[in-house]
């Protein structure tokens, strides 16, 4: 443990040296090195897909879900999805030194609120090697230096994109320590950062399942960003197009169930119950997705699971979607705001006046109407990519990119004022 710590620490003043330099590192620059970290990617992905293969095989092995595996799944598509993403991020406005205000006091001085960076990020995530390439670009592009601490079923994935961005700052005669990882899976490391490493981490943000994020909100001595739980849902309203509420149910919940924006519970009018839900059943069905459902749904339809109380507080990752009948979009909202996380919704209607009621009277981070709650995603957003989705309501809610990892400070011009005694 003592070797262990020491270590730490040492990342720990090593990336609060570096952050110092990279503050004040032009933008143009900034994006030289993202753009040359998407070139290493690039010309080295038959390695990465080698030490993602051993990643699968062991994690295979150790019997993890599908929904586990495919975050963890790179192939020649995804390592490309990384490469296109890192250059979307060096593409966007400078988020450092942009002046959010300004005015003149009547006493002449001058004020400035202007945007910088946050200093040391520590970001501590689960199974997807993808993070480790969008986090440091984010961070990069941010002006923030970055402690990466990933999963270890993604162990040698995350070992080897690193490598590309050492070797990309380095081409760029960089301090490769602006962006580090944890290269052991010691969970006592983890343990270490919540320390704040002596203050050299000003902030984590972590990224994984509800077990990882509680125990860093409950074991973290400084700030974090991030969210706990993905409990997304999605209001069929008896007004909305039955071809859009199926495909738009579909795409929210079978896309891609393990992640955090897929639907997990779906409430219907209970006037859409024999004109929409058939044609979403079936659809579902197809897609061999379990269904829980209340005792008004399953006493109509065959082939449907009882749903109990707990389905309505599931995230269930996974290809299974629990269905609730409700009286009105009151009702739906009611529902959400009782049993939600917080995260992502949708309302599929043509009512102004229904959708109006939902987005007025949710308070989750991303609402949406008539789109797939799988937007929830900072590069659908614009943002390039994406550390993560916060849910908190202090400093970053929703998409998590560069300008979610800044702070501000003011900048007051004078000419010889003082204050009155």
């Amino acid at each position: 443990m003592e070797t262990l710590s020491k270590h730490m620490l040492t990342l720990g003043k090593n990336a609060r040296e570096a952050s110092s330099s990279l503050s004040i590192l032009s933008n143009e620059s900034r994006n030289k090195a993202i753009i040359s970290i998407a070139n290493q990617i690039n010309l080295n992905t038959n390695k990465i897909l080698e030490a993602n293969q051993k990643d699968y095989k062991k994690a295979e092995e150790k019997g993890l879900n599908k929904a586990a595996l495919d975050r963890l799944f790179l192939d020649e598509n995804r390592v490309q999805g990384i490469v296109d993403a890192l250059k979307s991020i060096a593409e966007l406005n400078d988020p450092i030194g942009e002046i959010l205000e300004d005015w003149d006091r009547p006493n002449g001085l001058s004020i400035q609120k202007v945007s910088v960076p946050l200093g040391v990020i520590g970001i501590i995530y689960e199974s997807r090697p993808n993070v480790t390439a969008d986090a440091a670009a984010l961070c990069l592009k941010s002006g923030n230096a970055v402690i990466l601490r990933g999963g270890s079923e993604s162990f040698y994935s995350n070992t080897s994109i690193h490598e590309c961005i050492k070797q990309a700052l380095t081409e760029e005669n960089l301090n490769p320590d602006m962006i580090q990882i944890v290269n052991t899976i010691n969970r006592e490391a983890v343990d270490l950062m919540l320390t704040g490493l002596n203050g050299a981490i000003d902030i984590l943000v972590p990224r994984g399942g509800r077990s990882l994020v509680s125990k860093i909100q409950s074991d973290a001595r400084i700030p974090m960003i991030g969210h706990l739980e993905g409990i997304c849902h999605l209001y069929v309203d008896k007004s909305s197009d039955i071809d859009m509420a199926v495909d738009i149910v579909m795409n929210s919940k079978m896309r891609r169930t393990g992640i955090c924006g897929a639907a997990e519970t779906l409430l219907i009018d209970e006037k859409a119950i024999q004109t929409h839900l058939p044609s979403i059943l079936d659809a579902l069905k197809s897609a061999n997705c379990e269904i829980r459902a209340d005792d008004q749904i399953t006493g109509l339809y065959d082939g449907l699971v009882l749903a109990q109380e707990e389905d309505w507080y599931t995230e269930y990752l996974d290809a299974i979607i629990s269905i609730k009948t409700v009286k009105s979009v009151a009702e739906a909202v009611s529902h959400i705001n009782h049993y939600g996380s917080g995260h992502t919704e949708s309302i599929i209607s043509q009512d102004k006046e229904a959708i109006n009621y939902f987005f007025n009277h949710l308070n989750s981070a991303i609402i949406l109407n008539n789109a797939s709650t799988q937007f929830a995603d900072g590069g659908e957003f614009g943002m390039g990519a994406e550390i993560g989705i916060a849910t908190d309501k202090i400093h970053a809610r929703g998409p998590v990119g560069a300008r979610q990892l800044t702070s501000y400070k003011y900048l007051i011009h004078g000419s010889g004022q003082i204050r009155p005694t």
